[in-house]
């Protein structure tokens, strides 16, 4: 009877260890998984208002501390960033195909970073294009961040 109550409390240690552990662990997502995230919603999301130039609808997708440090900088590197994002951003189309053919996802508690690795081959050789993109969670809702 002490065996079975001693094997039974070691049981319950044990699991409890190991839903301890797996709860604390990074979460991975790939491909089309990532759009179906808070995270990966925002992500197509921004890069849309960004190349249809509304970037100030786009940096309200940010966090606060975000949408202050951009509000601190001079009015002409404000008009040269928005510029510049408009340019070298995509559709939300193009940006959530390109999510979903090389896209990974990976949730740390309250962080995330989104990765888009395309390799691009020919004449030329081989090249890789990455973007990384950071983001803060909060419950359900998911934010920018640096």
């Amino acid at each position: 009877m002490k065996h079975s109550a001693f094997s039974a409390l070691l049981i319950i240690a044990t699991s409890s260890c190991f839903v301890c552990g797996v709860a604390g662990a990074a979460t991975t997502l790939k491909g089309a998984a990532i759009l179906d995230n808070p995270c990966g919603k925002v992500a197509v999301k921004q890069m849309g208002l960004l190349h249809g130039g509304k970037f100030d609808e786009a940096n309200k997708l940010s966090t606060k501390e975000m949408q202050a440090q951009w509000a601190a900088m001079p009015a002409k590197d404000r008009a040269m960033m928005s510029a510049m994002s408009k340019e070298m951003s995509q559709t939300e189309a193009e940006y959530a195909a390109e999510i979903k053919a090389n896209g990974t996802l990976v949730i740390d508690g309250t962080s995330a970073k989104l990765t888009v690795q395309k390799t691009i081959k020919d004449a030329n050789g081989t090249s890789t294009s990455t973007t990384t993109q950071a983001f803060q969670l909060n419950g359900s809702e998911c934010l920018v961040s640096r």
